[in-house]
Parts: C-alpha cells; sequence; structure tokens
C-alpha cells in the first residue's frame, strides 16, 4: 500500500482555497492544469511509498508516539508559490515551525519502522493545487502571485494522519488519485497521561 503522513485541513479551510482557486481556474492557461481536488488537499509530512502490511504495525505505534510528543498548532492557509511551472501550491503560516519538527519526527519514526521517507525535498508547509502539463508547460507564476493575496482563517492542526494513495486508473483523462485515512492520532495526546 502507497501510504504518506501529513495534516489535513479542515473543511472551512478547504472552502475558503477552493473559493480563490474557482478564480485560478479562469486565468489565461487554467483549463490546461491538472487541478488537483479539495477533498484531497493535505499537508504532507512523510511520503513512506509502497509499505509491506507486516511492518504497519511496528510504523502505526511509531507515528503514534511520534504524534504524542508534538502539540497541536494553529495554522492557517496562506500564499501560495510554485515549484518551476511543474506545480502550483498553497502555502501555510503559523506553528510551521513545530510543523517542521513533527514531520522530522515521523520521518524518524518510518526509519526505525523500516519504511523510510521519501526526503528528496526538505520540508514546506504546502498543498498541491495544481500540475502543469509535461508535454506543454503552463506559466505558473501569475497563478502564484494571485495566490500570494490569499489569507485563510486559523484553524488547529491536531491530528497526525497516515493516508493511502491509489493511483488514477491508466487512461481516464482528469482522473485524481484517492486518498483514504488508514491510521489516525491526536497531536500531544499521550496515553499514559491522566485523565
Amino acid at each position: 500500500m502507497r501510504l504518506f503522513a501529513a495534516v489535513v485541513p479542515p473543511e472551512g479551510a478547504v472552502a475558503e482555497l477552493a473559493d480563490v482557486t474557482a478564480g485560478l481556474r479562469r486565468l489565461p492557461g487554467g483549463e490546461r492544469l491538472r487541478w488537483t481536488e479539495p477533498e484531497g488537499w493535505h499537508l504532507t509530512l512523510a511520503f513512506f511509498g509502497e509499505v509491506p502490511d507486516a511492518l504497519r504495525p511496528d510504523l502505526d505505534a511509531r507515528l503514534a508516539r511520534a504524534a504524542a510528543r508534538h502539540e497541536p498548532q494553529r495554522l492557517r492557509l496562506a500564499g501560495g508559490g510554485r515549484f518551476g511551472d511543474r506545480a502550483l501550491w498553497a502555502g501555510a503560516e503559523g506553528g510551521t515551525a513545530e510543523l517542521a519538527r513533527l514531520a522530522e519526527s515521523v520521518r524518524a519514526a518510518g526509519r526505525r519502522a523500516g519504511v523510510p521517507a521519501d526526503e528528496e525535498h526538505g520540508f514546506r508547509a504546502h498543498l498541491t493545487l495544481a500540475r502543469s502539463p509535461r508535454t506543454a508547460p503552463v506559466r505558473l507564476r501569475p497563478f502564484a502571485e494571485a495566490l500570494g493575496l490569499f489569507t485563510g482563517a486559523p484553524w488547529t492542526a491536531d491530528v497526525l494522519r497516515l493516508l493511502s494513495s491509489t493511483a488514477p486508473p491508466p487512461g481516464v483523462p482528469g482522473a485524481q488519485p484517492r486518498y483514504a485515512t488508514v491510521g489516525a492520532w491526536p497531536l500531544g495526546h499521550r496515553a499514559d497521561a491522566p485523565g
């Protein structure tokens, strides 16, 4: 099963950003971008790739311990950027330094469970909104500049989620990966704490 760890924004934050992206889709070239679906929006902490079923119990236990060591954080979706002309993303503000520490704990948990995370890129709190076609890339600078004005309402990131990713069926235009939560642990919740 292809797995990754993430923080998922609440419905209200997703709805605010969805309103903004509706306008972005109307910008020149917007119709050529592959837009991600709001129900799949998340802030990836670590991508584990294919994880054998035999390693899941240890990975889950280690992720639960990692979540317990980090307190919930106030965040807001805000601004945006691009990775060249490959991908457009929305950013986050607030407790992002603590979120980066959580991401490192999650990666360490994966390594200790025998499931090293893809560490090709350093952690940057972002949510992927759209991808540009490889064959005829769309200039993403105007989209990123328009996102620069966006500031969403604050919300609390209080759950670490382990999500599965299922690739879309081949040959289906516009098909999106499907994500499902396969594990969730509250941040800052210690099982041995009183009360």
